[in-house]
C-alpha cells in the first residue's frame, strides 16, 4: 500500500499556473543602437514597431513536458511510502536472574526424578529449570551461580537458548565447595543496575547454609528490597542433614524471601520443584509489551528521478539542431 507522509504538498500544483497567470512578467534591460534615422528605417522596411514583452514560442510538447516535471516533483515532496505488513515486536516488561547453588553438596544423588530414580541435585535442577526457563520467551533472563564465589553465567538477555545452554554447562563446585548466598543476591542486585523496567525478579535455589558470604544474606535481601528487587527463594536440599554446611538453612531463605515481598519454596524432588515453578508461574507471570508497527519505506527517490531525467531530455531538445519536438524559435511581441 502507497501512501503520502505529507499530502499537503499536492497543494503546490496550481502553483506554476498562479505564476504565469497574475505574476508580473519578467523584465531584462539589453543593450540597443540609437540609430536617429530609426522611422525612416522601419518605414523602408516595412514593420510596424511597438512597445512590450517579446515572448519565446513554446511547443505543445514543451508545456506538456514542463507541466509533467513539475508535478513528479510536487509528487516527491509529498514523500510518497510504501507502507509494509505490520510487525509486532515483544519488548520484556520485567528482568529475571536465576541464581543456582553449585556447591560442593549439590553433587548429592538424593534428588528424586519422575520415573522414581535419584538423581544428583543440580542435574535435577537443570531438568527443571529447562521448561520453566523456555517458558519465559519475551523477557530478559541473566544466570548467575555460586559456591564459595559468585559469578555471572549469562547477563541479562533474551537469548534463552544461550542460557539454557550455560546452564547446561555448569557444573558442581564450578565457583568453589562452599556457598555464599549473600554474595549472589549482591551480584544480582549489581545486573539489575542496567534493567530499564521497573519489575524485577530474583529466584534464588539453593540447598545449604550460607558459609562464604563477605555479607550477611538478611542485609543483601534489605538492599535488594530497597533497589525494588523482588525475591523468590527455593530450598532443595535436606534441613536436617547432619553436616551443617549441607543443611538447608530454611530460616535465612524464608527471611531472605520476606524481606523484599516474596515467597519461600521448599522442594526436594523433580515433581515438587516442577509445582513450585509452576506456583511462581502463577505468582509472577510472564510480563511482556507487545508493539505493533507497519514499516514505511520511501519512494521519493522515483518521482524526483523521473523528473530529473525529464528535465535532462528537454534541455538536450533544446541543444540538438534537428529535434523534431524542439521549438520553432520564433517570437511573439506582446504590447
Amino acid at each position: 500500500m502507497i501512501t503520502f507522509a505529507a499530502p499537503w504538498a499536492f497543494l503546490l500544483l496550481p502553483l506554476p499556473f498562479l505564476v504565469w497567470k497574475f505574476a508580473p512578467a519578467h523584465r531584462e534591460r539589453v543593450r540597443a543602437l540609437r540609430v536617429p534615422f530609426f522611422r525612416q528605417l522601419v518605414q523602408a522596411i516595412g514593420i510596424q514597431p511597438g512597445f512590450g514583452a517579446v515572448v519565446l514560442d513554446r511547443s505543445r510538447w514543451q508545456w506538456l513536458l514542463g507541466a509533467l516535471i513539475w508535478a513528479l516533483i510536487v509528487t516527491a515532496l509529498a514523500r510518497p511510502e510504501y507502507e509494509g505488513d505490520a510487525v509486532s515486536l515483544q519488548k520484556p516488561a520485567r528482568d529475571l536472574i536465576v541464581a543456582v547453588d553449585i556447591s560442593g553438596s549439590m553433587e548429592q544423588e538424593d534428588f528424586i526424578g519422575d520415573d522414581g530414580k535419584r538423581l544428583q541435585r543440580l542435574d535435577g535442577v537443570k531438568q527443571v529449570l529447562k521448561p520453566f526457563l523456555e517458558g519465559r520467551e519475551g523477557e530478559r533472563v541473566a544466570l548467575i551461580v555460586f559456591g564459595t564465589k559468585a559469578f555471572v553465567q549469562a547477563p541479562l538477555t533474551t537469548d534463552l537458548d544461550t542460557v539454557l545452554e550455560l546452564l547446561q554447562e555448569t557444573d558442581v563446585s564450578m565457583a568453589g565447595p562452599h556457598t555464599a548466598l549473600g554474595d549472589a543476591i549482591g551480584l544480582a542486585i549489581r545486573q539489575f543496575e542496567s534493567s530499564e523496567v521497573e519489575q524485577r525478579l530474583l529466584i534464588l535455589l539453593s540447598d545449604g547454609s550460607d558459609t562464604a558470604s563477605t555479607m550477611s544474606p538478611v542485609n543483601a535481601a534489605a538492599i535488594a528490597a530497597q533497589r525494588k528487587v523482588k525475591i523468590l527463594t527455593i530450598g532443595v536440599g535436606d534441613p536436617n542433614s547432619e553436616e551443617k554446611e549441607n543443611r538447608v538453612d530454611v530460616d535465612t531463605l524464608k527471611a531472605i524471601a520476606k524481606r523484599t515481598g516474596g515467597q519461600f519454596y521448599f522442594a526436594n524432588d523433580e515433581k515438587a520443584l516442577a509445582a513450585v515453578y509452576s506456583q511462581i508461574d502463577k505468582l509472577a507471570p510472564k510480563m511482556v509489551d507487545s508493539e505493533t508497527y507497519r514499516p514505511h519505506h520511501s519512494l521519493a527517490h522515483w518521482p524526483m528521478g523521473i523528473a530529473l531525467l525529464l528535465s535532462l531530455l528537454g534541455l538536450a531538445s533544446r541543444l540538438l539542431p534537428n529535434a523534431g519536438w524542439r521549438t520553432s524559435g520564433q517570437r511573439r511581441t506582446v504590447s
